[in-house]
This record gives C-alpha cells, sequence and structure tokens, in this order.
C-alpha cells in the first residue's frame, strides 16, 4: 500500500466508478490459457509475458486487431473474435469476486453511495461476465461498456459519461482500477484513482493517487466515505478462499494444477483458517501471502504458523487449504521474515477468531465436512 500526504483527497468522495476485468471479478486469470489453446490449433505459440502486459484494459477490436497481426493469423480480427469468443463465455461463468469486491460494493449500497461499473469490454460482454455474481446487475447505479462511449479506456469518456449519468462532478469521484490504460483514463477524467494492479502490472504505480495489493486494504474513510463496520476485534471475515499446497524442508508452495495458480494476485496478506491434510486430519493456521522479489522470477511466497501443531504436522504432505480470515495487509519486511512476537500475535487473534460463529460457519465447507458433522 502506497500514499503521500499530497495524495490525501482534498474533497468528498460522493460516487465511485470500478473497473471490471482484475478489479472486482476474477476473469483475466481464467482465461489466461485460451489464447494460448487457440493459437496452438494454428500451430503458433502464445508469447504469455508479451500479453499479460500488452492486452491489458485494451478494447476487444484492438486486442483481436494485435493478435491476429502479431501472430500472422489467417483470419480477419472480426473471424478471429467469431471463433474464440464461445471459449471466452464459458470461462466468464466461472469467475469469482476478486478479494473484497463484494464486501465494499454492499458497504457502498448500504450506506446510499452511487457506484458505477465501466469496462473496455462490450456491454453485451459485461452483462454476460456478471449474470451470475449475485446483486451486481441491482447494485450499479450505472452500467457502461466501450461501445456505449465514442472511445474506450485511456480515453476519459466512460469515466466522464459514468459520471454524468450518476449526477457527479470529477472531483467528487473516485476510480478503482487494475491497468494502466485504466489510471490513464481516470487521470484524463481528473478523478482521484485507486489502483488495485496485478504483479504484472506495476506500471500504474506512479501515476496512481493511492496503490493497494487488494480491496480488503481499502479504506473508506480516507476518501470521506463511511467507514467498514465488518471487523470482529482484530479479524475480517472473508469469503473462503481454497488452495492447495505442499511443503518440504519448511519451504511452502502452491501446488498448480494446468498451469494456472487457484490464486489470484490480489491474494496478499495476513489470513487464517484450517489446514487439511486428510479426512481425520486438520489444524487451525495462520498463513501469510506475498510476492518473493529476492529472485529473477518473482514467486508467490507462503509462510505458514500451525496454531495446534507444528509445520511437521503437514511437512511433505498435500494440504489444502480453507482461509476464512484476513488480519492485515504485508509489507516487503513482512514477506522476508516475521518476528516470533508478531506471529505470536496473529495465532492469538486467529485462535480466538475461529471459535466464533461467523468463522466457524466457513468450516462447513465440503472440504472440512467431517467438522461440521462432528459440530452438529
Amino acid at each position: 500500500m502506497s500514499c503521500c500526504e499530497s495524495c490525501k483527497p482534498k474533497t468528498k468522495i460522493l460516487a465511485v466508478i470500478f473497473d471490471l476485468d482484475g478489479t472486482i471479478l476474477d476473469t483475466e486469470r481464467l482465461t489466461k490459457r485460451l489464447l494460448k489453446e487457440y493459437l496452438a490449433k494454428y500451430g503458433k505459440e502464445a508469447d504469455m509475458e508479451r500479453e499479460e502486459k500488452k492486452r491489458m484494459g485494451m478494447t476487444q477490436k484492438e486486442s483481436a486487431a494485435a493478435i491476429v497481426k502479431d501472430y500472422a493469423l489467417p483470419l480477419t480480427p472480426d473471424q478471429y473474435i467469431k471463433e474464440i469468443t464461445p471459449m471466452y463465455r464459458e470461462k466468464w461463468l466461472q469467475a469469482k469476486p476478486l478479494p473484497g469486491a463484494n464486501r465494499l460494493m454492499k458497504h457502498l449500497h448500504k450506506h446510499g453511495v452511487p457506484f458505477a461499473l465501466a469496462s473496455n469490454s462490450l456491454r453485451e460482454y459485461i452483462d454476460a461476465k456478471i449474470s451470475l455474481q449475485k446483486g451486481w446487475k441491482e447494485y450499479f447505479s450505472v452500467i457502461l461498456g466501450s461501445d456505449q462511449v465514442k472511445s474506450g479506456k485511456p480515453s476519459p469518456d466512460l469515466f466522464e459519461e459514468a459520471a454524468k449519468r450518476m449526477g457527479v462532478t470529477a472531483a467528487h469521484s473516485l476510480v478503482i482500477e487494475d491497468s494502466l490504460v485504466g489510471v490513464q483514463a481516470a487521470n484524463a477524467a481528473k478523478m482521484k484513482v485507486v489502483a488495485v494492479p496485478s504483479h504484472s502490472e506495476t506500471d500504474c504505480y506512479a501515476l496512481a493517487d493511492y496503490v493497494l495489493h487488494s480491496l480488503l486494504e481499502f479504506q473508506p474513510e480516507q476518501w470521506g466515505l463511511p467507514p467498514f463496520d465488518d471487523w470482529v476485534d482484530n479479524a475480517l471475515p472473508i469469503e473462503p478462499i481454497h488452495v492447495s499446497i505442499v511443503s518440504v524442508n519448511g519451504s511452502v508452495c502452491e501446488v498448480i494444477e494446468n498451469g494456472v495458480s487457484a490464486l489470484p494476485d490480489q491474494i496478499f496478506g495476513v489470513y487464517f483458517g484450517w489446514a487439511k491434510v486428510d479426512p481425520h486430519k486438520r489444524f487451525k493456521v495462520v498463513v501469510s501471502i506475498g510476492w518473493d522479489q529476492c529472485s529473477c522470477i518473482s514467486k508467490r511466497k507462503f509462510h505458514i504458523c500451525i496454531i495446534d501443531g507444528n509445520i511437521d504436522c503437514i511437512s511433505g504432505q498435500q494440504t489444502q487449504l480453507t482461509l476464512v480470515g484476513y488480519i492485515r495487509g504485508l509489507n516487503s519486511k513482512d514477506i522476508t521474515s516475521m518476528t516470533v512476537e508478531v506471529l505470536e500475535e496473529y495465532k492469538s487473534v486467529a485462535n480466538a477468531s475461529m471459535d466464533l460463529p461467523m468463522f466457524v460457519h466457513h468450516s462447513c465447507e465440503p472440504l472440512l465436512s467431517e467438522a461440521c458433522a462432528l459440530a452438529d
């Protein structure tokens, strides 16, 4: 998280404008491998590093034209769109909200703060992407796609039109984005902007008023909005996060399936929950999840502390984590090491929280069904 005194808002925010893909909905991670599979049919190999950086925030037509040109496909951009869109539509229905997205939208709705959705996607694609997200269509005061304005991002048109329809000025609007073109569009619209970038989108750091690792770090009161009231002492109930890990000689890494992590980049911070080794073994855990910047290739870094045991309890075995609570974000020092005192504090918070109803409820996930049977 970063900010400075000059970044702090001088006026009260009256409305919020969200981007969609990669900001509040985890579509981009789900569809990452689709292009690779599609290009293979034409004997082409996808340059995934270029794709992650180059296409972020493009409109569909811009992206299609660039891909056809870059890979010399024997297609027109329209033919490419017609072929690949059904593949994307199937994946969109599997997309889940990113950490903190539902929480923030429900909070704004509860307090009567209008908010809009402004995406470079076509409007019909936006509707398809959010169709299975409960309440989303009703929550948004305005929904806009790039085909409903003159130009998509980085033009300010989408954000200016959204603010106009909500009846607020640019000075009283806050944009929440994940991409460089989105942050540039907010700057062009003269609006305040919070960036929640993926790990590959660090270019927007310098242009945003505030940078977060995830929306769980968002503090409404910093923008003149009502503060959250959902913390339980020092712990925040969250939508359960599921991930498989393996611990070998004290080093913990995720078990990756089909080349795609189960975790979006925005899973970043100190969490607590349950570690399940088999149907008869489960342990309370505190888990910090960050990014290791020390190696040449950035990789996700896990640190696990077993509350009611030690790391040997899961060593050498594939372990299922179900994380149900959030304690705080991380800084660079936290990622590489934590003091004994800090770990004990986190263990105390987690241990006290996990017997409370709002956290115990999540133990009734499929991974922990036998615990529920005992509780009943």
